[in-house]
């Protein structure tokens, strides 16, 4: 490894540049993850962040939460038998349901992806 140095005043102090990445905004299950790792998982954190991957993982776990969660609360909603008649038949017994769907979804996608 071949690295830079700066002298600055009687000191030699090292050229460290991070890489360049992707400058999506993250979006709410990439940031949970990013709270988690910083938190709970610093050792976790601070490896990803110096070799350059954290923004990569998070990425990652926000597109795989994502599709998960659609998933999850499609099967669920089909299971339940929630479909478009019963929204057109009792709009507020539909919107009750789904929510539920989508907090036990959430939950499900937070215990598999995110807090690992």
């Amino acid at each position: 490894m071949n690295i830079m140095y700066r002298q600055i005043g009687d000191y030699l102090y090292p050229v460290l540049e991070l890489s360049k990445e992707d400058n999506t905004t993250l979006k709410k299950y990439g940031r949970m993850r990013l709270r988690y790792l910083q938190e709970h998982r610093p050792g976790l954190y601070t490896r990803l962040l110096l070799s350059g991957k954290l923004y990569a993982d998070l990425k990652e776990t926000q597109e795989a939460a994502q599709a998960r969660m659609e998933k999850i609360e499609a099967d669920m909603a089909k299971e339940q038998g929630v479909n478009e008649a019963l929204k057109a038949r009792d709009q507020m017994s539909w919107v009750g349901v789904m929510n539920m769907i989508r907090l036990q979804a959430e939950e499900m996608v937070l215990q598999e992806l995110i807090y690992c």
